[in-house]
């Protein structure tokens, strides 16, 4: 790892600097700013008063994490039901039309930002525009609030994975100590007649009998698709949640402390794979970057040559184009891409803020939006090849089979695995890939917050062992609020997370961030950064989905995804949960928690300066390069109709 040398930075970039890059003098100016940085150039760090910032080792490094980030879990649970479920093949119509002229626009957009400013999603605001720098306080908070709820679907995989090594997988069976009377074995026989939902008393059923099954006792049993519940799915919230020890929110139980253990041990590779910063990351991303593919390429190989397998992938692509008019539809797709991409986080600012000044971000940043979304579509076959074989198998439809989230990777596919022959070293190395797209997601969820205090505390980075404590106390506090989505109600507080911690927030952050750069600091500007950087301007496609389109469809989804808002529930084996109204509110207070950081900050901002409102605007929206321009010579360029007409 090569730290940034004053020298060679300063040497490099000197002849890149702007005709209004001047020195501020704080005397001068109506306010001092509370940044211990000076004008923003494309400087070394001893110019910014900041200490030498490291490199990632070579661009593959950054790649790697990059897209490690963006390929998490959402990849292999969300995607291919909504391939599915919105018109199959006819889906990758919204979905490249919205990556190509929205998420591809933003993520190259957030990645400029940290590369050009070499600061984290916090610094970068207040050298662009210092009212806004509430949208990278907000990107922090969120992405540190998501890592309460996500590293427990880690420890969920290691949960699992610990369980594999074992004879027998124990979800296979329905003679485990947490199983109910109503336990269905997933080996029991298929040729039955299900139960009439409405009176499941007078159904007709087939008795199985347990005994020559090799199960321990001998078991009377007639299934009936009312109650019966298969033995994954109590595996899942009866084995490993305890989630039927729970009556709701307002009883959450005790610690189960086997996921503690299991979240415990997330958090501590987390905490040994970010302290060292990038130089410790860069190096993990190795594995946990590349392993994924290996696992699904070996998963996808044995789901093909199973039965049933052609006409699950069929259903997977088969288009059907009535489903492009409805709205529903380019919602999803839409929502999906920007989420998969990662951006709004400030993952992408703080992982490229550790590149070096002329490395070549859009070519990455076309890569990795290449193989994120190869990747979802890779994950779509080898899902659904299992799904078709299940659907033939248990000779359900596959929209009976199909379904999304922690449903299809901890019931359905563990369930299509246990019924292969080696059905225990499937089940290790479909757990291993789950670590694998977790762990390299959770690196650059924390990095946001980590890079972004780090940033903001720049004078402490002079004592030793301050990144190794400092990472240490956002690790072990994470740790401590994901406790209660690990007590055995914890589906309950997990679903909460889930749903408001970055939904409808995360998409009003974005949009924030596009009007700030594209409308505010200006195209112009914006664009002249990245030539220097690159060496080419970026052309009439960037610049029109910056200023426009992005605009656009970003208000699309955080209007709609407000107006079609239902209250939470959530559907378990034995019922439906409806919760409290006051869940609702606990949920969207987390959602405004973030998304108010951004008016707040800027009437903070507003009412901290000196002078006149007018004053006070001008300094608040302009970069801290002109700040001497505008005190002196009265000039504000935003003030200006060309700057707000100019793209």
């Amino acid at each position: 790892m090569v730290a940034g040398s004053a020298g060679a930075e300063g040497g490099r970039n000197g002849v890149n600097k702007r005709p209004d890059d001047i020195s501020n003098d704080n005397s001068e100016l109506p306010e001092k700013v509370d940044t211990p940085s000076d004008p923003r150039q494309p400087r070394g760090s001893d110019d910014l008063n900041l200490p030498p910032r490291e490199h990632w080792e070579n661009r593959f490094q950054f790649l790697l994490s990059t897209i490690g980030y963006a390929v998490d879990l959402s990849n292999v649970w969300r995607f291919p039901f909504l391939c599915y479920k919105n018109g199959g093949g006819a889906f990758l119509i919204p979905y490249f039309t919205t990556l190509i002229f929205g998420a591809m626009p933003v993520f190259f957009l957030e990645m400029c930002l940290g590369q050009f400013n070499r600061c984290g999603p916090t610094a970068v605001w207040e050298k662009m525009a210092p009212m806004f720098k509430g949208i990278g306080i907000a990107s922090c908070l969120m992405a540190y609030i998501v890592a309460f709820y996500y590293n427990v679907i880690i420890g969920w995989s290691f949960f699992y994975l610990f369980a594999s090594f074992t004879s027998k997988l124990p979800w296979t069976t329905c003679f485990n100590s947490f199983n109910s009377e109503n336990c269905w074995q997933i080996d029991w026989s298929t040729n039955i007649t299900s139960a009439n939902s409405e009176d499941p008393g007078e159904a007709d059923g087939v008795t199985v009998m347990s005994a020559g099954s090799g199960d321990p006792k001998p078991l009377n049993r007639t299934y009936n698709a009312s109650v019966s519940v298969s033995s994954t799915m109590e595996y899942f919230e009866r084995g490993m949640l305890e989630l039927d020890k729970s009556s709701g929110l307002d009883d959450l139980g005790i610690v189960k402390w086997q996921l503690a253990l299991c979240t415990m041990l997330t958090f501590t590779l987390l905490y040994f794979c970010l302290w060292k910063g990038v130089k410790s990351t860069g190096k993990v991303v190795y594995v946990t970057a590349t392993l994924p593919y290996v696992i699904m390429t070996i998963l996808l190989v044995r789901g093909v040559l199973l039965p049933g397998a052609g006409e699950g992938i069929r259903y997977f692509i088969t288009p059907n184009i009535e489903r492009l008019r409805r709205p529903k539809v380019w919602i999803d797709a839409a929502v999906q891409i920007f989420f998969s991409v990662g951006s709004g986080f400030g993952t992408h600012i703080a992982y490229a803020s550790y590149n070096k000044f002329h490395n070549n971000c859009k070519r990455d940043c076309i890569v990795t939006v290449i193989v994120n979304s190869f990747t979802s579509l890779f994950s779509g076959f080898v899902i659904f090849s299992y799904l078709g074989y299940m659907s033939l198998k248990t000779q359900k439809d596959i929209d009976k089979v199909a379904t999304e989230g922690p449903g299809l990777v901890f019931i359905v596919y563990p369930e299509a695995i246990a019924t292969l022959p080696g059905s225990v070293g499937w089940s290790i190395i479909f757990f291993f890939m789950l670590l694998a797209l977790g762990l390299d997601s959770a690196f650059g969820g924390l990095e946001s917050p980590l890079t972004g205090i780090r940033d903001e505390l720049c004078q402490l980075m002079r004592y030793r062992y301050f990144r190794e404590v400092l990472t240490f106390l956002v690790i072990v506090s994470a740790f401590i609020f994901s406790i209660p989505c690990i007590m055995q109600g914890g589906m309950y507080v997990f679903t909460i997370l889930d749903t408001f911690a970055a939904g409808t927030s995360i998409v009003f952050i974005v949009l924030c961030e596009v009007v700030a750069v594209s409308w505010f600091y200006g195209l112009p500007q914006f664009c002249a950064d990245v030539e220097k950087m690159t060496g080419e301007k970026p052309n009439l496609y960037w610049r029109i989905c910056w200023k426009f389109i992005c605009p656009f469809l970003l208000t699309i989804i955080v209007v709609s995804s407000i107006i079609s808002y239902q209250p939470l529930t959530y559907r378990t084996s034995h019922g439906t949960y409806t919760y409290p109204f006051y869940a609702n509110i606990v949920g969207w207070v987390i959602a405004c928690s973030s998304m108010s950081l951004v008016p707040g900050y800027i009437c903070y901002r507003l009412l901290r300066n000196k002078g006149s409102f007018k004053q006070r605007l001008a300094l608040a929206i302009s970069p801290q390069c002109e700040h001497e321009e505008i005190v002196q010579k009265k000039i504000v360029k935003r003030f200006q109709k060309v700057h707000w007409l100019s793209i």
